[in-house]
């Protein structure tokens, strides 16, 4: 493979410390052209994994900047080619010329995620590991950069590999008594199949279990905040974000667009969507704010259903309530304004059947902001951390993880029938072929380029 190179720190804005990173069999050469060592030896015979401090020079010889190099032969390095970082000011513009001097030397421009794709190709990760590396980079919460620096030290790997084990162990046997009838082998032992299918089948819907909490710790839960104009629900969004995030007046109908911004909330991160009051208008302006109103509780993976606590509870807000009920979405009735005193309620009545939630809280004071947190955290739990790493985080590993299962059960099916080994076979291996595609044994190479393409230049 050529020669790449990138700006993998610093570059959009000055900063203290920025970092160009080069890989490819050849790199060393290049390095060798922009820089030179303090200690006076050349590049490739500076220990490895070790900064050394040298000047960086452009293609003419001219000074750059002084700063440390570090060389990470293959295949030891992130890569598992012969890799090189340097450390500089990190002024734009010297990484700019730095990243020149490099190009003029004979490497070219890293693409999105070429490095870890050439780590993934040389076999220093598997898929799930690389996914991994973007996850880490774009978590929001401690708890999700510790999933992905779990998954990206082979948590998820380690589940799947006794899954796969157990298959190849299925279709190696069926293949032996086949392919050599001759040979004294026993024949398949159609118990011990069934038991490994039924193992399997088991493992495979445990992990398919943690969909939902790896969505919520990697994507947090979209979240809508309805109900009436004035009832409290843009001071409900203040109140959690901890400043003036929106307009909020005793004027009803302040909000006539959606208003978002992400908070933490009983240890859950909610993406908040306070939306405008729902009401029948004549305003052409509030109608439109009511239907993405309406949209965003189509959308929304929870929802806080406000009601103003301070008065009985009047047959508009019961129409939103039966709206909200109505989008079978998991939802929590907060009656707000708890501070103006509290009016009986019996709006919770007629739930379908449905577990209800409800807090009575004051945005102004904070008093109940705790009990919604809860409330929160029972509805999303967060689970032990000792499963971190071995969630399935995104709609790819869930959709092969599905597949696999069904393949699975298909196979037991046909073991169970007395079907010949050659339907058990066919489904067995479509099952191997999907974990494969998960871990990118067997991923074909449009799916391999869409995940590396979400990554940024010079990771």
């Amino acid at each position: 493979m050529d020669v790449i190179a990138a700006i993998a720190a610093g570059g959009s804005a000055p900063g203290a410390i920025g970092i160009v990173r080069v890989s490819g069999e050849g790199c060393f050469a290049i390095c060798e052209a922009v820089f030179r060592a303090g200690n006076g030896s050349a590049f490739a015979d500076q220990e490895p994994r070790k900064m050394i401090y040298g000047r960086m020079l452009d293609d003419q010889g001219r000074l750059i900047d002084r700063g440390l190099a570090v060389r990470f032969p293959g295949p030891h390095s992130y890569t598992g080619e012969d890799c090189a970082e340097f450390h500089c000011h990190g002024s734009p513009v010297v990484l700019r010329e730095l990243l020149a001097a490099l190009f003029a030397a004979g490497a070219r421009q890293a693409g999105p995620g070429e490095f870890t794709q050439r780590a993934f190709l040389n076999g220093r990760m598997d898929l799930t590991e690389a996914e991994a590396v973007i996850d880490l980079i774009d978590a929001e919460t401690a708890a999700a950069a510790r999933n992905a620096a779990a998954q990206l030290s082979g948590g998820l790997r380690r589940v799947l590999e006794p899954i796969q084990d157990a298959l190849l162990e299925i279709t190696s046997r069926f293949y032996a008594v086949v392919d050599y009838p001759d040979e004294d082998i026993p024949d398949v032992d159609a118990l011990q199949i069934r038991a490994a299918l039924g193992d399997a089948a088991g493992q495979l819907d445990r992990l398919l279990a943690t969909c939902r909490r790896g969505r919520v710790l990697k994507n947090g839960v979209r979240t809508a905040i309805v109900g009436l104009p004035n009832a409290g629900k843009s001071s409900l969004l203040n109140a959690l974000a901890g400043y003036d995030r929106a307009i909020v007046t005793d004027v009803p109908g302040t909000t006539r667009d959606t208003v978002e911004e992400s908070v933490f909330c009983g240890g859950v991160l909610l993406r908040l969507i306070d939306t405008a009051g729902i009401r029948e208008s004549a305003n052409v302006v509030e109608q439109l704010g009511v239907e993405r109103s309406r949209r965003a509780l189509d959308s929304a993976e929870l929802v806080l259903a406000v009601i103003d606590g301070s008065v009985p509870v009047t047959a508009e807000a019961r129409e939103v309530l039966a709206l909200v009920r109505k989008s079978e979405k998991p939802f929590i009735v907060i009656f707000s304004k708890l501070d103006l005193g509290t009016a009986p309620h019996t709006c919770l009545d007629g739930a379908g059947g449905r577990p209800v939630a409800a807090v009575h809280l004051s945005a102004r004071t904070g008093e109940g902001i705790s009990v919604l947190e809860d409330t929160v955290a029972a509805l999303f739990p967060a689970g032990d951390g000792g499963d971190a790493g071995a969630l399935l985080t995104d709609a790819r590993q869930e959709e092969a993880a599905g597949r696999a299962r069904a393949a699975v059960g298909r196979a037991a099916e046909a073991l169970d029938a007395g079907l010949t080994p050659d339907a058990v076979l066919t489904d067995a291996e479509e099952a191997l072929d999907a974990l494969g595609e998960l871990t990118g044994r067997t991923a074909r190479d449009e799916i391999v380029s869409r995940i590396f393409s979400r990554f940024c230049v010079g990771k």
